[in-house]
């Protein structure tokens, strides 16, 4: 992919993606990510001053086609959609290990505030809003169950890239995930009918 003109900025975010895809975050260098663009070093630190500033560009790029996967169910109820975010979000980690890392994995990691703007985590807490909204979890859960939501299929995720279940085939690991996110929906919606009949 040789830059020609244009935005630079795009062309080497482009590269980004694809050496990340290849390789995770550690492939991801100004240098190769140039290379591919066709460009010297020194032409990238107009747009990227370091590393970490082109893994979050690249990060963010990535972002969007995650909550994608995660949103295409409008159809279904809130609590058969939260469901299916979060096997998305476990399948997104499986079918794509590089991105996965760059997103969660960079160089640093993603303090609390931006995490809320990400749009995975937005695509998580508007189901969360509407399962409010059917009166299965109340307002002032929310929060605290997107956290146990997320913990749970990115520990998962986690598990089967490096974890115990790596060497697991890949449809075992999708039927203990779905298994580990009915447990977690169940038990967020569970737990505030078990407090009002209290």
């Amino acid at each position: 992919m040789a830059y020609h003109h244009g935005d630079l900025a795009t062309a080497l975010v482009q590269a980004a993606i694809e050496l990340s895809r290849e390789g995770g975050p550690s492939a991801v260098t100004i240098r190769e990510a140039t290379r591919r663009a066709g460009v010297s070093p020194n032409a990238a630190y107009r747009h990227f001053p370091n590393r970490a500033a082109l893994l979050d560009a690249t990060a963010a790029a990535i972002q969007p086609g995650l909550a994608a996967a995660m949103t295409d169910a409008s159809d279904r109820s809130p609590a058969a959609r939260l469901r299916r975010i979060g096997v998305a979000y476990v399948d997104f980690a499986l079918d794509e290990p590089g991105w996965f890392g760059v997103v969660f994995f960079g160089i640093r990691p993603p303090d609390p505030a931006t995490v809320r703007k990400a749009p995975a985590f937005v695509a998580l807490t508007a189901a969360l809003d509407d399962l409010v909204a059917a009166g299965e979890l109340s307002a002032e859960r929310r929060d605290d169950a997107a956290w146990a939501c997320w913990a749970t299929v990115h520990g998962f995720a986690e598990l089967c890239l490096r974890g115990p279940l790596s060497g697991v085939d890949r449809a075992e690991q999708r039927r203990r995930a779905e298994v580990a996110v009915r447990a977690v929906v169940a038990g967020i919606r569970s737990e505030d009918a078990d407090s009002s009949a209290a």
